[in-house]
């Protein structure tokens, strides 16, 4: 049986979560604020502990500190009014599952809860080389919970854009990312891709790279790209064949979102530029 602790200063926003919550085999037990939350946590073992919404993500992480001297090996999934970028840096610092800030949709935090609850060795996924809140670098493995977790992050990152820019902008970067992953690592644990995340006056500009031999002088049979004008789905009977995942779309996708698409010469190397003045 796997026990998830939520701090509910907010009964709504905890109501929702438990809800949304599709977990036969799992509990979930209310603490009535931070104290009650380490009494129980001291009492017994919880996979899973989300931060009071009301609380700030400084405060959280507090906690979190807390949390860890009783119980080392839980899940923190922080929700908090408001997140800046450098309390997004602080929390991967910190090696925080997810970040939600104010207004989430908590069937959302519900997926990544059973999220949390499905992951193995998920501290070493993200790592943090260098951040500031103009330039952040971070090394992570190639798995679909790491892109998960990082999308979230970078969700809070993004949050001063407006839409549709920055939901183009977090489509672009996932195709990528994806990309990379599958193809550049073949969605190896063991591998990883390096991604940064700079920030200027006039641009945002996400950059990947991976450890796969790239693409110089291949073909792409796999991607949209490759398709003749008379077939524009012909790449899927390639995927479906090869038993890859649905899919195809992603570079020509991004290009299609960002202002600027740039790859290196080998082609494991990609620069996403999206301009805001």
């Amino acid at each position: 049986m796997q026990r998830i602790l939520i701090i509910r200063d907010d009964p709504k926003v905890a109501l929702g979560i438990q809800e949304s919550l599709q977990l036969p085999h799992s509990s979930i037990e209310v603490a009535e604020g931070d104290a009650d939350a380490l009494r129980r946590l001291r009492l017994s073992a919880f996979e899973v502990a989300l931060t009071s919404p009301k609380s700030t993500i400084q405060e959280d992480l507090s906690l979190i500190t807390e949390i860890e001297r009783i119980r080392p090996g839980v899940r923190t999934i922080v929700l908090a009014p408001e997140a800046t970028p450098e309390d997004v840096i602080a929390a991967l610092r910190a090696r925080v599952f997810a970040c939600f800030s104010s207004p989430f949709d908590t069937a959302e935090v519900a997926a990544m809860i059973e999220r949390a609850l499905q992951a193995g060795d998920w501290r070493r996924c993200i790592e943090v080389l260098t951040a500031q809140p103009n330039w952040i670098g971070l090394r992570v493995t190639c798995q679909m919970l790491t892109a998960d977790r990082l999308m979230r992050f970078m969700n809070e990152l993004s949050s001063d854009l407006l839409d549709p820019d920055r939901t183009a902008l977090l489509t672009a970067f996932r195709e990528i990312l994806l990309n990379a992953m599958e193809h550049g690592a073949g969605f190896d644990p063991e591998k990883v891709v390096e991604v940064s995340a700079i920030r200027t006056e006039r641009a945002i500009v996400y950059h990947f790279c991976d450890q796969g031999p790239g693409f110089r002088g291949k073909e792409l049979p796999h991607s949209a790209l490759s398709n003749p004008p008379e077939n524009p789905l012909g790449h899927m009977e390639y995927r479906i064949a090869q038993g890859m995942r649905p899919g195809g779309f992603g570079i020509l996708l991004a290009q299609q979102l960002v202002d600027e698409l740039i790859f290196n010469e080998l082609g494991n190397e990609v620069l996403l530029i999206k301009y805001t003045a």
